[in-house]
């Protein structure tokens, strides 16, 4: 076996030697023995945390030792009570957890794989691994046999007399938080998706991918997170929530009771969302509850994290991060055509919009790779039980006040937004800077994202709902600079040619014939401090740059009027990109559009969304008519366009638009410059 490792992995090994583990190891393991993987991991971590090749063949031949003498298979119950009465002493690999009897003033130890009930434990051992009261733990267990420990009549012969844990028993997060620091974010960032198993090198893992599949930890590090993904198969949706942690369980389609999810009828047992980090539903295309009761019940949990259940008691709390994962069978554009993103979920909940507003975070599944074996890492992370705690400890933490260190929310954004958008920016930075170290461009980044993933939740609801949840212009403003940021989403940019939120300054739509050819054109406007130049690039045929030139020139001589003093065009050098977005030839008619994006440039002022502008305006300021208005305009609405200002002597043609087009898209009309920007300001 020969033992390749990088930089990265030599870092591990000098800051996090014990607390690591090679990950190919594991699974060379895994494929032998039916042992849960974090107890692989801490016997491989304290085995073969090394880089030496001879050590880590010794120790994996000592895991294989270990594994076949003390770990026990449930088959093998009886056969281990028989050794362990035999020999007086035995060792067994097992979970044991621990219960308080205050009928009879002792604490019983529970072990799972060996079927033993009702074992006697000290409670010396009881407080020194406290966690086997909290749903037990992994351990190597030294049992002793006592015929002579005798309640009343019955004997119970088993004691628990050793415990070395397998999972942490103790765990102080201090030295994760301090070794961040030795590592850059990129650094840490791969470390993450090793110890989740995956190999940052691999092909298609971009940096957003990775950001993406770390995401998948938030609802691990942040209490009661509403997260949903939905894509293909072989994309890894649920592996997170199966095996990196203890702390998550999962539950297939159409299991989720009243009982088991939320409080017992009879015994007023809290559930689910009481005794774990996260409930993942794994397959929340299909039927999600036994009980159509468990819905409301969801939906208050969901909201504020507690719910009241009639004869419970009052008000129950949970902390329990609620993830739906389901898949998806077409193309993401065909879905956008024909529904929306939410209707693959489960008939029972795709509707309602009061269940789905509760929804912090939508994963595009469709984004992420099919794990092949080259996606799976053959290099060091932190071993299964270190990194769970890990997660576990930052659930305690609040860093939802980041964003407000740097940045301000667009109006858009309701208090139901909000929340989620601040929530997964604290997730990320539990995730990637837990010693609470970060800057603004890495909050920037996150906070993009973070508004991306709710805003894909909110432009759905507008497709089910409609003008409730009309407001999914989301935005950030720089505290700084007070400039405005605007986040679209990548699969309408991908559906539409002109992109369905508000545009940036200096960027504008507009349609041109020839005659017989229309052509879709986006002009992009550039304004930097200068001395009054004008550059003109994108293309070589004259009338459209006579159009631009004919929309400057007007600017220039009327400049009291349509420009203040501190914004006279002899203070700036401009420059206009015009491209071809379909068609090829680029005829005039392009001036009133030009106009729009050198003005919004100049002031860096946001454009309506979707807006497209037709017209030219003359030298002398006159408004021009458009020529083939209804093929530009109907060219523009197929192509994504919701607003397309046209030239007040086209109104008498409105009559000739197709009414699919009407429906589609607004489309008012100017007669002046003055009117042509109060239409198409974002805001006016």
């Amino acid at each position: 076996m020969s033992i390749v490792l990088d930089q990265l992995d030599e870092k591990l090994l000098e800051h996090f030697r014990g607390f690591v583990v090679k990950k190919d190891l594991v699974q060379m393991l895994k494929v032998g023995e039916n042992v849960p993987v974090f107890v692989l991991e801490y016997l491989i971590a304290n085995s073969c945390s090394t880089n030496d090749e001879e050590a880590i063949k010794k120790g994996l031949d000592n895991v294989k030792r270990i594994l076949s003498d003390h770990y026990v298979n449930p088959e093998e119950s009886a056969l281990i009570h028989s050794k362990i009465k035999n020999e007086g002493r035995y060792k067994i690999i097992d979970k044991i957890s621990v219960e308080l009897d205050t009928g009879k003033d002792v604490y019983w130890a529970k072990l799972q794989n060996s079927n033993i009930k009702h074992a006697n434990i000290s409670e010396s051992l009881v407080n020194q691994h406290e966690k086997m009261m909290l749903g037990g733990i992994w351990a190597i267990i030294e049992m002793r046999y006592d015929p002579g420990i005798m309640i009343g009549s019955t004997i119970y012969p088993f004691v628990v007399e050793e415990i070395k844990p397998i999972q942490l028993s103790n765990f102080e997060n201090g030295h994760f938080v301090r070794n961040r620091s030795h590592f850059t974010t990129e650094e840490w960032i791969d470390i993450l998706l090793r110890s989740s198993g995956i190999e940052p090198s691999a092909e298609g893992i971009t940096r957003r991918i990775k950001l993406l599949l770390i995401s998948r930890l938030i609802p691990l590090v942040e209490a009661n997170f509403n997260f949903l993904e939905i894509g293909p198969r072989s994309t890894g949706k649920t592996y997170v929530f199966k095996e990196l942690t203890p702390y998550a369980v999962v539950i297939s389609g159409g299991q989720g009771t009243v009982a088991k999810l939320f409080v017992h009828g009879s015994t007023g047992k809290v559930g689910a969302v009481g005794q774990w980090d996260a409930i993942t539903f794994d397959e929340a295309t299909d039927k999600l509850f036994k009980e159509r009761d468990a819905i409301p019940l969801m939906k208050d949990y969901m909201e504020s994290g507690s719910f009241s259940r009639a004869g419970a008691g009052g008000e129950i709390t949970g902390s329990a991060s609620i993830v739906l994962n389901g898949n998806i069978n077409q193309p993401i554009e065909t879905v956008l055509q024909n529904s929306n993103l939410l209707s693959p979920l489960s008939p029972e909940i795709n509707t309602d919009t009061a269940f789905l507003d509760r929804i912090h975070y939508y994963l595009p599944g469709w984004e992420m790779p099919k794990f092949a074996p080259k996606h799976f890492t053959k290099n060091f992370g932190f071993s299964t039980d270190f990194f769970s705690e890990c997660l576990k400890s930052q659930r305690k933490i609040n860093h939802t006040d980041v964003v407000e260190e740097f940045f301000a929310l667009g109006s858009h954004l309701k208090q139901r937004d909000t929340k989620p958008v601040k929530k997964t920016v604290s997730g990320f930075i539990k995730l990637i800077h837990p010693d609470g170290k970060y800057t603004r461009e890495e909050v920037q980044e996150y906070l993009t994202i973070a508004l991306e993933m709710r805003r894909r939740v909110k432009e759905q609801l507008k497709r089910i709902g409609g003008m409730e949840f009309w407001d999914t212009n989301f935005s950030y403003i720089d505290k700084n600079t007070q400039e405005e940021t605007f986040v679209s989403l990548p699969e309408e940019r991908s559906s539409h040619l002109i992109e369905n939120s508000p545009l940036q300054p200096g960027v504008c739509y507009t349609a041109t014939s020839d005659g017989e050819n229309l052509t879709l054109v986006r002009i992009e406007t550039a304004v930097v401090t200068g001395s009054g130049k004008l550059n003109i690039s994108g293309t070589n045929s004259t009338t459209p740059k006579e159009d631009i030139k004919n929309t400057y020139q007007y600017i220039k001589a009327n400049e009291k009027t349509i420009l203040n003093e501190q914004h006279s065009l002899k203070n700036y050098d401009i420059s206009i990109q015009v491209t071809s977005l379909l068609g090829s030839t680029i005829a005039s008619g392009i001036g009133a559009a030009a106009y729009v994006a050198i003005i919004s440039a100049i002031y860096k002022r946001n454009l309506k969304p979707a807006l497209s502008i037709l017209g030219n305006i003359s030298i002398g300021g006159a408004i021009e008519r458009a020529m083939n208005f209804s093929d530009k305009v109907s060219m523009l609405s197929e192509n994504g366009a919701k607003l397309v200002l046209v030239p007040m002597s086209n109104l008498n043609e409105l009559q000739d638009l197709p009414p699919s087009v009407l429906g589609a898209t607004d489309v008012p009309f100017y007669g002046n410059n003055q009117m042509l920007m109060q239409k198409v300001i974002l805001g006016e």
